[in-house]
Protein backbone atom coordinates (compact mmCIF):
# COMPACT_ATOMS: atom_id res chain seq x y z
CA UNK A 1 0.00 0.00 0.00
CA UNK A 2 1.43 3.37 -1.05
CA UNK A 3 1.79 6.39 1.18
CA UNK A 4 -1.22 8.11 -0.42
CA UNK A 5 -3.41 5.07 0.18
CA UNK A 6 -2.23 4.70 3.78
CA UNK A 7 -3.03 8.36 4.37
CA UNK A 8 -6.47 7.97 2.78
CA UNK A 9 -7.17 4.87 4.87
CA UNK A 10 -6.20 6.68 8.07
CA UNK A 11 -8.34 9.65 7.04
CA UNK A 12 -11.36 7.39 6.50
CA UNK A 13 -10.86 5.63 9.85
CA UNK A 14 -10.52 8.95 11.69
CA UNK A 15 -13.75 10.11 10.03
CA UNK A 16 -15.56 7.02 11.35
CA UNK A 17 -14.13 7.61 14.83
CA UNK A 18 -15.23 11.24 14.90
CA UNK A 19 -18.69 10.39 13.55
CA UNK A 20 -19.11 7.85 16.34
CA UNK A 21 -17.84 10.37 18.88
CA UNK A 22 -20.20 13.15 17.75
CA UNK A 23 -23.26 10.90 17.53
CA UNK A 24 -22.43 9.07 20.77
CA UNK A 25 -21.89 12.31 22.68
CA UNK A 26 -25.35 13.47 21.58
CA UNK A 27 -27.08 10.32 22.80
CA UNK A 28 -25.10 9.66 25.98
CA UNK A 29 -26.19 12.96 27.57
CA UNK A 30 -29.88 12.66 26.67
CA UNK A 31 -30.88 12.43 30.38
CA UNK A 32 -29.05 15.70 31.11
CA UNK A 33 -30.72 17.31 28.10
CA UNK A 34 -34.14 16.21 29.37
CA UNK A 35 -33.40 17.66 32.82
CA UNK A 36 -32.13 20.94 31.43
CA UNK A 37 -35.22 21.66 29.31
CA UNK A 38 -37.64 19.70 31.55
CA UNK A 39 -38.61 17.29 28.78
CA UNK A 40 -40.83 14.27 29.32
CA UNK A 41 -40.29 10.93 27.57
CA UNK A 42 -42.54 11.89 24.66
CA UNK A 43 -40.55 15.07 24.06
CA UNK A 44 -37.25 13.17 24.20
CA UNK A 45 -38.69 10.71 21.69
CA UNK A 46 -39.63 13.61 19.42
CA UNK A 47 -36.06 14.94 19.58
CA UNK A 48 -34.63 11.54 18.65
CA UNK A 49 -37.22 11.20 15.88
CA UNK A 50 -36.27 14.63 14.48
CA UNK A 51 -32.64 13.53 14.40
CA UNK A 52 -33.48 10.19 12.77
CA UNK A 53 -35.84 11.63 10.17
CA UNK A 54 -33.31 14.34 9.30
CA UNK A 55 -30.64 11.68 8.74
CA UNK A 56 -32.96 9.44 6.74
CA UNK A 57 -34.22 12.25 4.49
CA UNK A 58 -30.65 13.26 3.68
CA UNK A 59 -29.60 9.68 3.00
CA UNK A 60 -32.52 9.13 0.67
CA UNK A 61 -31.63 12.23 -1.35
CA UNK A 62 -27.89 11.56 -1.52
CA UNK A 63 -27.84 9.29 -4.57
CA UNK A 64 -27.83 12.18 -7.02
CA UNK A 65 -25.44 14.26 -4.92
CA UNK A 66 -22.93 11.43 -4.53
CA UNK A 67 -23.12 10.58 -8.24
CA UNK A 68 -22.30 14.16 -9.21
CA UNK A 69 -19.97 15.41 -6.44
CA UNK A 70 -18.33 12.26 -5.01
CA UNK A 71 -17.53 11.36 -1.42
CA UNK A 72 -14.43 13.55 -1.13
CA UNK A 73 -16.25 16.81 -1.87
CA UNK A 74 -19.26 15.83 0.28
CA UNK A 75 -17.08 14.93 3.28
CA UNK A 76 -15.05 18.13 3.06
CA UNK A 77 -18.28 20.07 3.48
CA UNK A 78 -20.42 17.68 5.52
CA UNK A 79 -17.83 16.79 8.17
CA UNK A 80 -17.35 20.32 9.52
CA UNK A 81 -21.10 20.98 9.20
CA UNK A 82 -21.81 17.92 11.36
CA UNK A 83 -19.60 19.26 14.15
CA UNK A 84 -21.15 22.72 13.83
CA UNK A 85 -24.68 21.28 13.94
CA UNK A 86 -23.93 19.54 17.24
CA UNK A 87 -23.32 22.98 18.73
CA UNK A 88 -26.89 23.93 17.73
CA UNK A 89 -28.14 21.00 19.80
CA UNK A 90 -25.85 21.87 22.69
CA UNK A 91 -26.93 25.50 22.92
CA UNK A 92 -30.65 25.21 22.06
CA UNK A 93 -32.51 27.28 24.68
CA UNK A 94 -35.99 25.87 24.02
CA UNK A 95 -37.76 22.72 22.84
CA UNK A 96 -38.69 24.04 19.35
CA UNK A 97 -35.11 25.17 18.72
CA UNK A 98 -33.85 21.85 20.04
CA UNK A 99 -36.04 20.03 17.51
CA UNK A 100 -34.63 22.20 14.73
CA UNK A 101 -31.07 21.65 15.95
CA UNK A 102 -31.57 17.88 16.22
CA UNK A 103 -32.99 17.76 12.68
CA UNK A 104 -30.03 19.80 11.37
CA UNK A 105 -27.58 17.53 13.18
CA UNK A 106 -29.36 14.47 11.77
CA UNK A 107 -29.19 15.85 8.23
CA UNK A 108 -25.49 16.66 8.55
CA UNK A 109 -24.78 13.27 10.10
CA UNK A 110 -26.70 11.50 7.33
CA UNK A 111 -24.51 13.25 4.77
CA UNK A 112 -21.33 12.22 6.57
CA UNK A 113 -22.49 8.63 7.06
CA UNK A 114 -23.17 8.10 3.36
CA UNK A 115 -20.00 9.85 2.23
CA UNK A 116 -17.63 8.17 4.69
CA UNK A 117 -18.87 4.72 3.65
CA UNK A 118 -18.47 5.67 -0.01
CA UNK A 119 -14.96 6.94 0.74
CA UNK A 120 -14.21 3.67 2.50
CA UNK A 121 -15.29 1.82 -0.64
CA UNK A 122 -13.05 4.01 -2.81
CA UNK A 123 -10.08 3.25 -0.54
CA UNK A 124 -10.93 -0.48 -0.57
CA UNK A 125 -11.03 -0.59 -4.35
CA UNK A 126 -7.83 1.40 -4.71
CA UNK A 127 -5.99 -0.81 -2.20
CA UNK A 128 -7.39 -4.07 -3.57
CA UNK A 129 -8.03 -5.25 0.02
CA UNK A 130 -11.00 -5.68 2.34
CA UNK A 131 -10.87 -2.72 4.74
CA UNK A 132 -14.48 -1.73 5.50
CA UNK A 133 -14.86 -3.71 8.74
CA UNK A 134 -11.76 -2.07 10.15
CA UNK A 135 -13.16 1.35 9.28
CA UNK A 136 -16.44 0.54 11.02
CA UNK A 137 -14.40 -0.52 14.05
CA UNK A 138 -13.43 3.15 14.18
CA UNK A 139 -17.11 3.98 14.72
CA UNK A 140 -17.17 1.63 17.73
CA UNK A 141 -14.05 3.31 19.12
CA UNK A 142 -15.73 6.72 18.76
CA UNK A 143 -18.98 5.52 20.36
CA UNK A 144 -17.17 3.89 23.29
CA UNK A 145 -15.04 7.01 23.73
CA UNK A 146 -18.20 9.11 23.79
CA UNK A 147 -19.53 6.95 26.63
CA UNK A 148 -16.32 7.22 28.62
CA UNK A 149 -16.05 10.98 28.08
CA UNK A 150 -19.71 11.34 28.98
CA UNK A 151 -19.13 9.50 32.26
CA UNK A 152 -16.17 11.79 33.03
CA UNK A 153 -18.24 14.87 32.17
CA UNK A 154 -21.08 13.72 34.45
CA UNK A 155 -18.63 12.98 37.28
CA UNK A 156 -17.04 16.41 36.87
CA UNK A 157 -20.44 18.11 36.83
CA UNK A 158 -19.92 19.48 33.32
CA UNK A 159 -23.17 20.88 31.90
CA UNK A 160 -24.68 19.21 28.85
CA UNK A 161 -24.20 22.24 26.60
CA UNK A 162 -20.58 22.76 27.61
CA UNK A 163 -19.74 19.09 27.13
CA UNK A 164 -21.20 18.87 23.61
CA UNK A 165 -19.70 22.19 22.57
CA UNK A 166 -16.22 21.08 23.66
CA UNK A 167 -16.57 17.82 21.71
CA UNK A 168 -17.71 19.68 18.59
CA UNK A 169 -14.97 22.32 18.85
CA UNK A 170 -12.32 19.59 19.24
CA UNK A 171 -13.64 17.59 16.27
CA UNK A 172 -14.11 20.52 13.87
CA UNK A 173 -10.45 21.29 13.00
CA UNK A 174 -9.64 17.57 12.66
CA UNK A 175 -12.49 17.12 10.18
CA UNK A 176 -11.20 20.08 8.19
CA UNK A 177 -7.60 18.85 8.11
CA UNK A 178 -8.34 15.23 7.17
CA UNK A 179 -10.29 16.47 4.15
CA UNK A 180 -6.93 16.58 2.38
CA UNK A 181 -6.49 12.83 2.79
CA UNK A 182 -9.62 11.69 0.95
CA UNK A 183 -9.42 10.06 -2.48
CA UNK A 184 -11.50 11.01 -5.50
CA UNK A 185 -13.86 8.46 -7.06
CA UNK A 186 -12.95 6.91 -10.42
CA UNK A 187 -14.01 9.08 -13.35
CA UNK A 188 -17.20 8.26 -15.22
CA UNK A 189 -18.11 9.05 -18.79
CA UNK A 190 -18.86 12.78 -19.19
CA UNK A 191 -21.65 12.97 -16.66
CA UNK A 192 -23.74 10.23 -18.30
CA UNK A 193 -22.58 7.65 -15.76
CA UNK A 194 -23.36 9.99 -12.91
CA UNK A 195 -26.89 10.62 -14.16
CA UNK A 196 -27.47 6.89 -14.68
CA UNK A 197 -26.09 6.06 -11.22
CA UNK A 198 -28.39 8.62 -9.66
CA UNK A 199 -31.47 7.17 -11.41
CA UNK A 200 -30.83 3.42 -11.22
CA UNK A 201 -28.89 0.98 -9.11
CA UNK A 202 -28.70 -2.79 -9.72
CA UNK A 203 -31.26 -5.05 -7.98
CA UNK A 204 -28.50 -6.53 -5.80
CA UNK A 205 -28.24 -3.17 -4.03
CA UNK A 206 -31.80 -3.57 -2.76
CA UNK A 207 -31.02 -7.08 -1.49
CA UNK A 208 -28.03 -5.64 0.35
CA UNK A 209 -30.36 -2.92 1.65
CA UNK A 210 -32.63 -5.60 3.13
CA UNK A 211 -29.62 -7.15 4.87
CA UNK A 212 -28.53 -3.75 6.20
CA UNK A 213 -32.13 -3.02 7.31
CA UNK A 214 -32.20 -6.20 9.41
CA UNK A 215 -28.71 -5.65 10.85
CA UNK A 216 -29.41 -2.04 11.84
CA UNK A 217 -32.73 -3.09 13.37
CA UNK A 218 -30.93 -5.65 15.55
CA UNK A 219 -28.40 -2.99 16.60
CA UNK A 220 -31.21 -0.53 17.37
CA UNK A 221 -33.07 -3.13 19.43
CA UNK A 222 -30.04 -3.64 21.66
CA UNK A 223 -29.27 0.08 21.87
CA UNK A 224 -32.78 1.21 22.78
CA UNK A 225 -34.27 -1.69 24.72
CA UNK A 226 -31.52 -3.71 26.38
CA UNK A 227 -31.54 -1.54 29.53
CA UNK A 228 -35.27 -1.89 30.09
CA UNK A 229 -35.13 -5.62 29.30
CA UNK A 230 -32.37 -6.18 31.84
CA UNK A 231 -33.96 -4.03 34.54
CA UNK A 232 -37.69 -4.63 34.13
CA UNK A 233 -37.81 -8.17 32.75
CA UNK A 234 -34.80 -9.76 34.43
CA UNK A 235 -34.71 -7.58 37.57
CA UNK A 236 -31.15 -6.32 37.19
CA UNK A 237 -30.01 -3.28 39.22
CA UNK A 238 -29.70 -0.13 37.15
CA UNK A 239 -25.89 -0.13 37.40
CA UNK A 240 -25.75 -3.69 36.05
CA UNK A 241 -28.32 -2.97 33.33
CA UNK A 242 -26.18 -0.06 32.14
CA UNK A 243 -23.40 -2.51 31.20
CA UNK A 244 -25.43 -4.18 28.45
CA UNK A 245 -24.86 -1.67 25.64
CA UNK A 246 -21.14 -0.93 26.28
CA UNK A 247 -20.41 -4.67 26.31
CA UNK A 248 -22.42 -5.09 23.11
CA UNK A 249 -20.32 -2.33 21.50
CA UNK A 250 -17.14 -4.01 22.77
CA UNK A 251 -18.26 -7.23 21.08
CA UNK A 252 -18.91 -5.31 17.86
CA UNK A 253 -15.47 -3.73 18.05
CA UNK A 254 -13.82 -7.15 18.40
CA UNK A 255 -15.89 -8.56 15.54
CA UNK A 256 -15.06 -5.70 13.22
CA UNK A 257 -11.35 -5.75 13.99
CA UNK A 258 -11.26 -9.40 12.89
CA UNK A 259 -13.93 -9.07 10.17
CA UNK A 260 -11.73 -8.18 7.21
CA UNK A 261 -9.42 -11.14 7.83
CA UNK A 262 -12.37 -13.52 8.20
CA UNK A 263 -13.94 -12.19 5.00
CA UNK A 264 -10.69 -12.77 3.13
CA UNK A 265 -10.73 -16.40 4.28
CA UNK A 266 -14.38 -17.43 3.82
CA UNK A 267 -15.75 -14.85 1.36
CA UNK A 268 -18.44 -12.21 1.76
CA UNK A 269 -21.58 -14.35 1.12
CA UNK A 270 -20.47 -17.04 3.58
CA UNK A 271 -19.58 -14.43 6.19
CA UNK A 272 -22.97 -12.73 5.86
CA UNK A 273 -24.86 -16.03 6.05
CA UNK A 274 -22.93 -17.29 9.07
CA UNK A 275 -23.25 -13.91 10.79
CA UNK A 276 -27.02 -13.94 10.27
CA UNK A 277 -27.37 -17.40 11.79
CA UNK A 278 -25.01 -16.49 14.65
CA UNK A 279 -27.05 -13.34 15.32
CA UNK A 280 -30.25 -15.39 15.53
CA UNK A 281 -28.65 -17.98 17.84
CA UNK A 282 -26.98 -15.51 20.21
CA UNK A 283 -30.04 -13.26 20.42
CA UNK A 284 -32.14 -16.33 21.23
CA UNK A 285 -29.85 -16.86 24.23
CA UNK A 286 -30.40 -13.24 25.30
CA UNK A 287 -34.20 -13.26 25.09
CA UNK A 288 -34.49 -16.64 26.80
CA UNK A 289 -31.91 -15.87 29.51
CA UNK A 290 -33.05 -16.69 33.06
CA UNK A 291 -30.73 -14.13 34.65
CA UNK A 292 -29.25 -10.74 33.77
CA UNK A 293 -25.71 -12.14 33.87
CA UNK A 294 -26.54 -14.66 31.13
CA UNK A 295 -28.27 -11.98 29.03
CA UNK A 296 -25.38 -9.52 29.33
CA UNK A 297 -22.89 -12.24 28.36
CA UNK A 298 -25.09 -13.06 25.40
CA UNK A 299 -25.10 -9.40 24.30
CA UNK A 300 -21.32 -9.53 23.90
CA UNK A 301 -21.70 -12.43 21.48
CA UNK A 302 -24.59 -10.71 19.67
CA UNK A 303 -22.20 -7.80 19.11
CA UNK A 304 -19.56 -10.13 17.67
CA UNK A 305 -22.13 -11.89 15.46
CA UNK A 306 -23.82 -8.80 13.98
CA UNK A 307 -20.65 -6.69 13.76
CA UNK A 308 -19.64 -7.48 10.19
CA UNK A 309 -23.06 -7.56 8.53
CA UNK A 310 -23.65 -3.88 7.78
CA UNK A 311 -20.00 -3.09 6.86
CA UNK A 312 -19.86 -6.02 4.42
CA UNK A 313 -23.26 -5.12 2.94
CA UNK A 314 -22.11 -1.53 2.38
CA UNK A 315 -18.77 -2.70 0.99
CA UNK A 316 -20.52 -4.95 -1.54
CA UNK A 317 -22.91 -2.15 -2.47
CA UNK A 318 -19.90 0.02 -3.23
CA UNK A 319 -18.73 -2.51 -5.82
CA UNK A 320 -22.11 -2.87 -7.52
CA UNK A 321 -21.70 0.25 -9.67
CA UNK A 322 -18.85 2.18 -11.20
CA UNK A 323 -19.12 4.95 -8.61
CA UNK A 324 -19.84 3.67 -5.07
CA UNK A 325 -21.74 6.71 -3.79
CA UNK A 326 -25.28 6.14 -5.20
CA UNK A 327 -25.41 2.43 -4.30
CA UNK A 328 -24.10 3.05 -0.80
CA UNK A 329 -26.60 5.89 -0.36
CA UNK A 330 -29.47 3.52 -1.23
CA UNK A 331 -28.22 0.71 1.02
CA UNK A 332 -27.57 3.08 3.93
CA UNK A 333 -30.99 4.69 3.62
CA UNK A 334 -32.65 1.26 3.81
CA UNK A 335 -30.43 0.31 6.74
CA UNK A 336 -31.22 3.39 8.77
CA UNK A 337 -34.91 2.89 8.12
CA UNK A 338 -34.48 -0.29 10.16
CA UNK A 339 -32.72 1.66 12.89
CA UNK A 340 -35.70 4.02 13.09
CA UNK A 341 -38.37 1.37 12.73
CA UNK A 342 -36.87 -1.08 15.22
CA UNK A 343 -37.71 0.78 18.45
CA UNK A 344 -41.25 1.46 17.19
CA UNK A 345 -41.92 -2.21 16.40
CA UNK A 346 -40.47 -3.37 19.72
CA UNK A 347 -42.54 -0.83 21.64
CA UNK A 348 -45.75 -1.73 19.82
CA UNK A 349 -45.34 -5.49 20.31
CA UNK A 350 -44.29 -5.12 23.96
CA UNK A 351 -47.45 -3.11 24.66
CA UNK A 352 -49.58 -5.97 23.32
CA UNK A 353 -47.50 -8.90 24.59
CA UNK A 354 -44.25 -8.55 26.55
CA UNK A 355 -40.82 -7.04 26.01
CA UNK A 356 -39.25 -10.51 25.93
CA UNK A 357 -41.65 -11.53 23.15
CA UNK A 358 -41.03 -8.30 21.25
CA UNK A 359 -37.25 -8.71 21.37
CA UNK A 360 -37.59 -12.18 19.86
CA UNK A 361 -38.13 -10.33 16.56
CA UNK A 362 -34.35 -9.85 16.42
CA UNK A 363 -33.97 -13.64 16.19
CA UNK A 364 -36.24 -13.60 13.14
CA UNK A 365 -34.17 -10.78 11.63
CA UNK A 366 -31.02 -12.89 11.90
CA UNK A 367 -32.73 -15.71 10.00
CA UNK A 368 -33.91 -13.25 7.32
CA UNK A 369 -30.31 -12.06 6.88
CA UNK A 370 -29.14 -15.63 6.34
CA UNK A 371 -31.93 -16.35 3.84
CA UNK A 372 -31.43 -13.10 1.90
CA UNK A 373 -27.72 -13.84 1.62
CA UNK A 374 -28.61 -16.95 -0.34
CA UNK A 375 -30.25 -14.73 -2.97
CA UNK A 376 -27.10 -12.68 -3.62
CA UNK A 377 -25.42 -13.38 -6.96
CA UNK A 378 -22.14 -15.19 -6.50
CA UNK A 379 -20.50 -13.34 -9.36
CA UNK A 380 -22.22 -10.01 -9.97
CA UNK A 381 -21.49 -7.91 -13.00
CA UNK A 382 -19.08 -5.36 -11.58
CA UNK A 383 -17.85 -3.10 -14.37
CA UNK A 384 -14.12 -3.46 -14.98
CA UNK A 385 -13.71 -0.07 -16.53
CA UNK A 386 -14.23 2.00 -13.35
CA UNK A 387 -11.73 -0.24 -11.56
CA UNK A 388 -9.19 0.37 -14.30
CA UNK A 389 -9.75 4.09 -14.00
CA UNK A 390 -8.31 3.90 -10.50
CA UNK A 391 -4.99 4.59 -12.17
CA UNK A 392 -6.14 8.21 -12.09
CA UNK A 393 -5.80 8.16 -8.30
CA UNK A 394 -2.47 9.35 -6.94
CA UNK A 395 -0.01 6.65 -6.00
CA UNK A 396 -1.99 3.65 -7.23
CA UNK A 397 0.25 1.09 -8.86
CA UNK A 398 -0.80 -1.12 -11.76
CA UNK A 399 -0.61 -4.22 -9.54
CA UNK A 400 -3.07 -2.65 -7.07
CA UNK A 401 -5.42 -1.80 -9.93
CA UNK A 402 -5.41 -5.41 -11.10
CA UNK A 403 -6.21 -6.54 -7.54
CA UNK A 404 -9.03 -4.04 -7.32
CA UNK A 405 -10.49 -5.31 -10.59
CA UNK A 406 -10.95 -8.83 -9.20
CA UNK A 407 -14.45 -10.08 -8.43
CA UNK A 408 -15.23 -8.43 -5.07
CA UNK A 409 -18.44 -10.31 -4.27
CA UNK A 410 -16.79 -13.71 -4.52
CA UNK A 411 -14.13 -12.42 -2.10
Amino acid sequence: MTRELRTARIGAIVTFVLAGLLCGSFTVRIPALADRLELNEAAVGAVLLAWGVGALVTMQSMRAVMARAGSRAVLRVGGPLCAAALVLVALAPSFPLLLAGAAAFGMAFGTVDIAMNAQGSVVERAAGRHLMNGMHAGWCVGAISAGLLGTLAITAGLPYGTHLTLVAVAALPVLIVIGRAYLAEPRQDAGRGARTGARRVPPVVYLLGVIAFCAFMVEGTIADWNGLFLRNTLGAPEALAALGYPLFEAGMLAGRLAGDRVRARVGAPALLGLSGLATAATFAVVVSAPTAAVAITGMVFVGIAVATISPVALSLAGTATGSPGPAIAQTSAMGYAGLLLGPVVIGFVSDHASLRTAMFSAVVLGVIIAITTRLLPRRPAVPERPALQLTALPGVRAEEVRQAAKDPMAA
